[in-house]
């Protein structure tokens, strides 16, 4: 009775290693190298008061292709006891250039600004490394004068 337990315990050990090995092994893709992975810089100028509003010219620059935005945002907290802003209309006006160079194209549009931080997209393009991207946004409501927010933004490659 122990000859055909051992036997029935090797078989099973047996069918188990052969079943193991058998068996497909996952593949496991090569981890990306520092040279052909290229981060995201994202660059936003200074705020200019618009409208009421804080705005922000922005690029963000990945290798040689570039993404023109502005944001529009609150200047500052709501002053307690305030009533909660009304929606506001507003017309912008979104351009880029590289800097003694091509325009990459300007933008103009309408946007609603309640409360919360608004983007305004609309550029992409690929330029040449080593130059600098020049990008104005500028917002005006019924009542205000336009007061743009610049940056101006190197293309390191």
């Amino acid at each position: 009775m122990k000859r055909t337990t051992r036997a029935t315990r090797a078989t099973w050990i047996a069918a188990g290693a052969v079943a193991l090995l058998a068996a497909p092994v996952p593949a496991f893709a090569a981890a990306p190298t520092a040279a052909t992975t290229t981060a995201t810089v994202t660059t936003c100028g200074s705020s200019s008061l618009q409208a009421g509003l804080a705005t922000y010219a922005c690029v963000d620059v990945t290798g040689d292709s570039v993404a023109v935005y502005g944001k529009i945002g609150l200047a500052g907290p709501i002053s307690p006891g305030s009533p909660w802003p009304e929606p506001k209309e507003l017309v912008t006006h979104l351009s880029a250039n590289v800097a003694g160079g091509a325009s990459l194209g300007t933008v103009n549009g309408r946007t609603v600004f309640q409360v919360s931080t608004v983007r305004v997209d609309g550029i992409s393009a690929t330029v040449p490394c080593g130059s600098t991207v020049h990008v104005s946004f500028d917002v005006e409501g019924f009542w205000s004068a336009q007061v743009p927010a610049t940056v101006d933004v190197p293309v390191v490659c």
